[in-house]
């Protein structure tokens, strides 16, 4: 169906296998690197947790952080009241021309951005 790219609360939902998730599986996912040091950088996070994230990061392709992306991100924090990974997460799918897989509706704002807005 194509290649998007998803934020970090869709990675959980995926991994946790929520039925909401299901319409969404025919997709090829990407993912950004901010969204990786969230997902694995918890304090104390469980160890069958933290392999079964590996695992699923290993699995879909990671797009890099870089200056374009940077640049994009700063842009967005002024335009938008965003929170750091929101602003580098949304930078990365404008910069690799991707549409936005997220239950976040705070990214609907974000009119640079095509997102997939998913209802739990």
């Amino acid at each position: 169906m194509g290649l998007v790219l998803i934020d970090t609360n869709f990675v959980i939902y995926t991994i946790k296998g929520l039925p909401v998730i299901e319409p969404y599986l025919l997709y090829d996912f990407a993912v950004s690197e901010i969204s990786i040091i969230e997902l694995l950088g918890v304090k104390n996070i469980e160890s069958f947790t933290l392999r079964s994230r590996q695992k699923f990061i290993n699995g879909i392709i990671t797009y890099p952080f870089n200056t374009e992306i940077r640049e994009i991100a700063i842009e967005l924090k002024q335009k938008y009241t965003l929170k750091v990974p929101d602003a580098i997460i949304a930078s990365t799918a404008i910069h690799y021309d991707q549409s936005l897989l997220t239950a976040d509706k705070d990214f609907a704002k974000i009119k640079e951005v095509s997102s997939i807005i998913v209802t739990l």
